[in-house]
């Protein structure tokens, strides 16, 4: 374990940094469409459908942009590149609120969704994988764990400020944040030197350590593709899993409730890897996350949606999505080594992306030309396939 003295000196002051920046970004653009955009739409006369669909603009964008955005991280540094990332997504945040016509309000979204690109997850993992190369993991684990908490404290807070400023004075507050907090933090404290951690001598009997795979190929596609076809899930089902509960009959408090025990659930998850999963090759991390998914998509099909199974599942699906974040960052890193890890993070968030993006129209499409079981065996079909891709992936010893 690091001591005291690296979380505030040494490589490990990365994790507090962004842990901070990452609450900030998810929390001030990622998390808060789903509150103002409907406040956009009303005000401008605007269809929910085009309001909503500025945001999946965004989220293309971004998948465009990641291969770049990784590639820029390796060359110049998260330190560079994020802040740059901060700089944007203050820009937007505050263009937004003066974008009066169609065109204006797809343009900025646009934009948000390159300062997305270099904000988020994947950027803050090729960052880590920068400064601490192959030894990246722990750090990207302890970073999920306060990036866990994003939509825990931005929910709440968008909520709020929207009732006390409007939606326009909460992104000119956000924009604030992201501008003297993410920004700074990004461009002064966020390590610029790559650590190389020599490595300890082998132990008599010790297991020689796993050779890397290029990245190309069968298992690059397979990784690929599975991260690609999950990304439909929590995408998905965010836009509609909690109204779906609403509909089968469970009261609104209650389906709130239900939802608030997604994040707790994904933290939770990440703090048993972090401290129990250290020696588990992270594709076991994803195969277990995603069987334990596809069993809570059983339970809901043989038992219903009630109320304690339905508390069940998003228990289930928080967790999993918790321990998918993890291997999203570490197993890329194990597989195919850390050389060209921000390159490698950027081709991987591409399709990821740019299925996310999609998701939540294909979901309202099932959902309004078949039925919401339709819509629950379609996300739970996509988690199988994703299952079958990190199954079929064989890492050479």
């Amino acid at each position: 374990m690091p001591s005291p003295r690296d979380f505030i000196r040494g490589p490990w002051r990365a994790v507090p940094v962004l842990g901070v920046t990452q609450i900030l970004a998810w929390g001030g653009i990622y998390y808060t469409p789903v509150l103002i955009v409907p406040l956009i739409a009303k005000q401008n006369g605007w269809s929910m459908s085009f309001a909503m669909g500025g945001f999946s603009f965004a989220l293309l964008a971004a998948g465009l942009s990641a291969p770049y955005v990784g590639r820029s991280i390796d060359r110049y540094g998260g330190h560079v590149v994020m802040t740059i990332g901060s700089l944007l997504g203050a820009l937007g945040l505050v263009l937004i609120t003066f974008a009066a016509n169609r065109v204006a309000y797809v343009a900025v979204w646009i934009l948000l969704g390159i300062a997305l690109s270099a904000s988020l997850y994947d950027a803050a993992f090729a960052s880590l994988g920068r400064i601490f190369s192959a030894a990246a993991r722990r750090p990207i684990t302890a970073l999920t764990l306060a990036g866990g908490f994003a939509s825990t404290v931005g929910w709440p807070a968008t909520h709020f400020l929207t009732e006390q400023v409007g939606w326009r004075g909460t992104y000119w507050i956000y924009a604030a944040l992201l501008l003297v907090i993410a920004a700074p933090l990004h461009a002064f404290l966020l390590p610029r030197d790559r650590i190389e951690a020599a490595a300890p001598p082998p132990s008599p009997g010790a297991k020689p350590p796993d050779r890397i795979l290029p990245a190309r190929g069968l298992p690059f596609v397979l990784v690929a593709g599975g991260f690609a076809v999950y990304a439909f899930v929590p995408s998905g089902l965010a836009a509609h899993l909690l109204a779906i509960f609403g509909r089968a009959g469970i009261d609104g408090d209650t389906v709130v409730m239900i939802g608030a025990l997604f994040g707790p659930a994904q933290v939770g998850a990440r703090v048993v890897e972090f401290a129990f999963g250290r020696d588990l090759h992270p594709l076991w991390i994803a195969r277990i996350a995603l069987t334990s998914l596809l069993a809570g998509f059983v339970m809901v099909a043989v038992f219903g949606i009630a109320t304690p199974v339905a508390a069940a599942f998003a228990i289930i699906f928080g967790g999993s999505n918790g321990l998918i974040t993890i291997a999203r960052g570490a197993v890329p890193l194990a597989l195919f080594g850390a050389a060209g890890y921000g390159r490698l993070m950027g081709r991987l968030a591409f399709p990821f992306l740019i299925v996310q993006a999609a998701a939540p129209l294909v979901m309202a499409l099932v959902v309004d030309r078949a039925s919401d079981v339709a819509a629950l065996a379609l996300a739970s079909a996509f988690v199988l396939v994703a299952l079958v891709c990190f199954a079929m992936i064989r890492r050479p010893r």
